[in-house]
């Protein structure tokens, strides 16, 4: 009976154990996703790293990470790309939905993750560098700056096996690939063509992959579930902000608002505004392509508007520094690509509203200005008055003015009773005339 037992007892445990990795076996894998739809800078950098952090620590099957992009800044894309590297989830990067595009920074992106994804009617490439100031480059240093982003794009191609002679030709020659061109090239720049993350999942389900560092890794997606990882909220706006058309109505905002202050000092508002507005500016504009000239002439079309109430120019000013804010504006950003450019829809309604504000806010200044005192001995100057009591030539009588009774003389005989003017204020002395 003993013996029985004990054998009942090991077959219960037995099968629990069994039951419990059969549970585990069982588990539905987690796919983490996030999204980037903007130009590439720390930001993008930052909230990336963070979903790789995240999908490390829930053990997650793999990371997809839809990407659409014009470009970005070089030294964040190397960030991103070196994250992806020593990612301990494997990374596949997704260039969709159909019709996007991931040129530039996003284009080596895509070349360093595990698996490289396209959307039926997308493309990559164009990833020749380029100045992020916007100054334009000599040969030698423009030369120097491809080759350098062309070693790099061979290094993220010789590890992933793919076409290293396209990624070179995207760099040098600004080269741009469908998908179907990057699909059935020999090797191929990517490994699949998908409709969306889900089909994607369905079609690299079971797929070896080969990491950076040469181990190789079996994905198993079969059942998997989705776990998006959004941006948080700081991250949010700060990436909203490195957009042209809203680094732009924040320069023209700081601009306005210290313009404001410096011709009424104290009011405080304009200028703590003004400050912000214009830190977070610089904030967006050291991430875009940036045309100095441009923003010189902005504040060249300021100064002018300026000038042009306190000057006599008949309009000529004016119509400078307008100008000045119009050409500024188009050169802002230097880019030919249309998702950095600044619409006129948007140009034309703030240099004429910046025009106009200033134009008013300087007239009101120099009206201020061209008042007479009110106040002290000044104020009392051609002030109207009542004397009340005679005064002889060089003598000295009573008069009422600016409220007060004052002592006053004057060169001419002044009756009792007559309306007289200030004419000079000395100490307490009043000189008067009749009015």
């Amino acid at each position: 009976m003993k013996v029985r037992a004990r054998s009942g007892i090991s077959t219960a445990l037995t099968l629990v154990l069994l039951g419990g990795v059969g549970l585990t076996r069982q588990r539905a894998p987690v796919v983490y996703t996030a999204e980037v739809d903007g130009i590439i800078q720390p930001v993008i950098a930052a909230y990336l790293g963070h979903v790789i952090q995240q999908a490390a620590a829930a053990d997650a099957a793999l990371i997809v990470i839809t990407l659409r992009t014009p470009g970005g800044l070089l030294d964040t894309t190397r960030d991103i790309n070196s994250a992806i590297i020593g990612s301990k989830t494997p990374v596949a990067v997704f260039v969709g939905p159909a019709g996007k595009r991931a040129a530039s920074a996003g284009f080596l992106i895509t070349m360093a993750a595990d698996i490289a994804a396209m959307a039926p009617g997308t493309h990559i490439g164009a990833a020749h560098p380029v100045s992020g100031g916007g100054e334009k480059l000599d040969e030698v240093m423009a030369k120097k700056m491809a080759s350098d982003t062309a070693s790099y794009g061979r290094t993220l191609a010789a590890q992933r096996k793919r076409n290293t002679a396209l990624i070179e030709q995207a760099v040098t020659e600004s080269r741009s690939y469908t998908d179907q061109e990057a699909l059935t090239a020999v090797p191929p720049l990517i490994d699949v063509v998908a409709n969306d993350v889900p089909d994607l999942l369905r079609k690299i389900d079971g797929r070896t992959v080969t990491r950076f560092d040469g181990s190789s890794h079996v994905l198993r997606l079969a059942g998997a579930s989705m776990q998006a990882v959004e941006m948080t909220w700081a991250q949010r706006v700060l990436s909203s902000i490195a957009h042209p058309q809203i680094a732009y109505m924040l320069l023209t905002l700081g601009l306005l608002g210290l313009t404001v202050e410096f011709w009424n000092p104290g009011s405080v508002f304009p200028a703590v505004a003004g400050g912000i507005c214009l830190l977070l500016a610089f904030f967006a504009l050291q991430v875009l392509p940036v045309s100095y000239a441009g923003i010189m002439l902005i504040l060249l079309g300021i100064a002018l508007l300026i000038l042009e109430v306190k000057v006599t120019s008949f309009g000529v000013l004016a119509v400078g520094g307008i100008s000045a804010l119009f050409f500024g504006s188009l050169m802002l950003i230097d880019s030919p690509l249309p998702e950095l450019q600044i619409g006129l829809r948007m140009i034309v309604p703030i240099v004429l509203g910046t025009a106009g504000v200033i134009l008013f806010l300087v007239r009101l200044g120099v009206q201020a200005q061209r008042q007479r005192p009110v106040t002290g001995a000044s104020g009392m100057l051609q002030e109207q008055g009542k004397a009340l009591t005679s005064i002889d030539p060089g003598g000295v009588g009573r008069v009422q003015a600016h409220g007060e009774i004052w002592t006053a003389t004057a060169d001419e005989h002044v009756s009792a009773g007559d309306t007289v003017r200030v004419v000079d204020v000395k100490g307490l002395l009043l000189t008067v005339k009749r009015a």
